[in-house]
């Protein structure tokens, strides 16, 4: 089968299903929730959907911990359900994308409880054990100094095996030895089993990971907490494995690869997505670059939030990946933080959620919109540690108060930082649980719900023409609509601005000028001499109502707090004026 580039014209809708709908009253979203909404989803004017883990799961790591790939977690539903939802989603036009997780599974995997149990197994050779060695102290010593990336030694100790195995991440996690030719036939029976099934493609979760270095030395030279993280991240078969399952697999059909990339720098990722020699290992990288100008590398490091850091990742991408390589677009997902209480403001949460959507969504790349981004709904504030559910968070907090702070103040920080702000209920009503539950449900949501949700849904947003759901939908609409925005090349303006982004994409018969506002206040500016008074440009989108007069002013604007404008010239103005 041929394959497209199809994904070049996509927006896709990234829904976590524990949080999006509960369909059953369990208290817990699942996929006959996702089948009630998808005619809002469609209504957004998306053209795909990325699906967090739906696989069984143990949830140390809710869903990206699997114990079966080839199932759907009970919580969510079955295969069955799932096969209607897929076909639901198609019949509106709509891609399914699954997550796929192939650096590590579940402790509680098939495969993995056969490596315990026997270490003569092939499947103990599925993932990395090794013996350890002991220091003149007669103490235990691990294999190699690794870091797992949420802290302590990447290794952990089975006495009946006399043996360690590796976990870049939680020791619920194990990670798998793709190494193994065994390894990746399972990978790409696993693709095939999904493939089978309609799903348009797998978003692929830390796959620059999956290739560790042989011998797995230790790393001399690595910084406390992240030692092992340079040796296997874009390891040295990370290339020959996804060209594999290529050949292998993907080519055989008419879908799309994305690529989670932690840490990986915009050439590299240029590296992954562009053709070479014909071969192109993935279609797209997602990148962290810009999700760090609030913080340093880990939003459990935070700093003040910084306008050009922001510009600066934003334009290394684009740069970068020019005309050859491709990139996902996106401010929020289930890793991160509510951008609107990262980047925004909260007291201009509507003006400042559209203001944030324009700076991403005209950019060279793929759009991906997180479940409730769309709303701009916002970080919700947890009493005590108690009521946080992620593990990571939990870690976290016991970091901070071992190191001497308050209870207090590790809370604020969870409350800041935690992965559990993008896990909230979707908002979908002012009503009782936010209407995430059906009204006769005998459980209320697994987690708590933002309070705000009474001012912050998507009943209040729907027929609300300055709100960000309305504006998300208008972006969106533009986006897909002017040819520009898939080929024009990429321009940056006012980069030295601490309140302002302005970029445009230029192709040989059209221009798109976007303007975005960062600021509390008015600010005012000029005007790049290139598009002149405005006059000859079309006033495409804005989240302020603008006057005529207005929106030709002169060349001088003073954009009021956190306003957008994105104006278009040349031939793609016809298809908006």
């Amino acid at each position: 089968m041929a394959r497209t580039d199809w994904y070049k014209d996509m927006v896709f809708y990234q829904i976590w299903p524990r949080s999006f709908c509960d369909g059953n009253g369990d208290g817990v979203g699942d996929l006959w929730g996702v089948l009630q909404k998808l005619d809002y989803v469609k209504s957004l004017g998306v053209t795909g959907i990325w699906f967090s883990p739906l696989y069984p799961s143990p949830n140390a790591d809710f869903g990206y911990d699997v114990s079966d790939y080839r199932a759907i977690d009970p919580a969510y539903g079955d295969l069955d359900v799932f096969d209607q939802v897929v076909a639901a989603a198609h019949e509106r036009d709509l891609k399914v994308v699954m997550d796929l997780v192939i650096n590590h599974t579940s402790s509680e995997h098939e495969w993995f409880r056969q490596a315990l149990a026997d270490a003569d197994s092939p499947y103990h050779d599925y993932y990395f054990f090794r013996r350890g060695s002991v220091d003149r102290k007669g103490r235990r010593v691990p294999p190699n100094n690794w870091d797992s990336l949420l802290g302590g030694s990447a290794w952990e100790y089975v006495e009946a095996l006399d043996e360690y195995y590796l976990h870049t991440f939680d020791k619920a996690q194990p990670d798998l030895n793709l190494d193994n030719p065994a390894v990746r036939g399972e990978v790409e029976d696993v693709m095939r089993f999904w493939l089978d099934r309609g799903v348009d493609g797998f978003r692929e979760d830390v796959i620059t990971f999956v290739s560790k270095p042989q011998g797995l030395p230790s790393d001399v030279l690595g910084l406390p907490g992240s030692r092992g993280l340079r040796l296997y991240n874009c390891g040295p078969r990370l290339r020959s494995y996804l060209m594999q399952f290529r050949r292998d697999v993907l080519d055989s059909h008419d879908c799309v690869v994305v690529g989670e990339a932690p840490m990986l720098g915009a050439r590299k990722a240029l590296a992954l997505t562009a053709a070479r020699r014909g071969e192109r290992p993935l279609d797209l990288v997602i990148g962290f670059d810009h999700m760090q100008a609030d913080c340093m590398y880990t939003e459990y490091l935070p700093r003040p939030f910084s306008l050009r850091k922001l510009k600066r990742a934003y334009a290394q991408w684009q740069d970068a990946l020019g005309e050859s390589g491709w990139c996902a677009l996106y401010l929020e997902n289930h890793d991160h933080p509510r951008v609107v209480s990262r980047y925004g403001s909260e007291a201009f949460r509507a003006e400042s959620a559209a203001s944030l959507a324009a700076s991403y969504l005209f950019q060279r790349g793929t759009p991906f919109v997180y479940q409730g981004q769309e709303l701009g709904m916002t970080n919700v504030r947890f009493d005590s540690i108690e009521q946080v559910p992620d593990p990571q968070a939990h870690a976290h907090y016991r970091r901070v108060v071992e190191g001497g702070k308050s209870p207090e103040d590790a809370l604020a920080l969870v409350n800041r930082a935690g992965r559990d702000n993008a896990r909230s209920p979707m908002q979908w009503t002012g009503e009782k649980d936010a209407g995430f539950c059906p009204k006769d449900a005998h459980e209320g949501p697994w987690v708590a719900v933002n309070p705000n949700h009474v001012e912050v849904n998507v009943a209040a947003e729907d027929d609300d023409l300055m709100s960000p759901l309305s504006f998300y939908r208008r972006a969106i609409r533009l986006r897909r609509l002017l040819p520009v925005v898939r080929s024009g090349r990429y321009h940056e303006f006012k980069r030295a601005s601490t309140k302002l982004y302005v970029y445009a994409r230029e192709s040989t018969w059209s221009r798109l000028l976007v303007m975005c506002s960062f600021s509390d206040e008015p600010v005012t500016f000029h005007v790049p001499d290139t598009y002149g008074d405005l006059g000859g440009g079309v006033l495409a989108l804005s989240n302020y109502y603008v006057t005529d007069a207005e929106a030709d002013d002169a060349n001088q604007l003073t954009l009021r707090p956190w306003e957008t404008r994105v104006y278009v010239f040349g031939r793609d103005a016809v298809l908006v004026d």
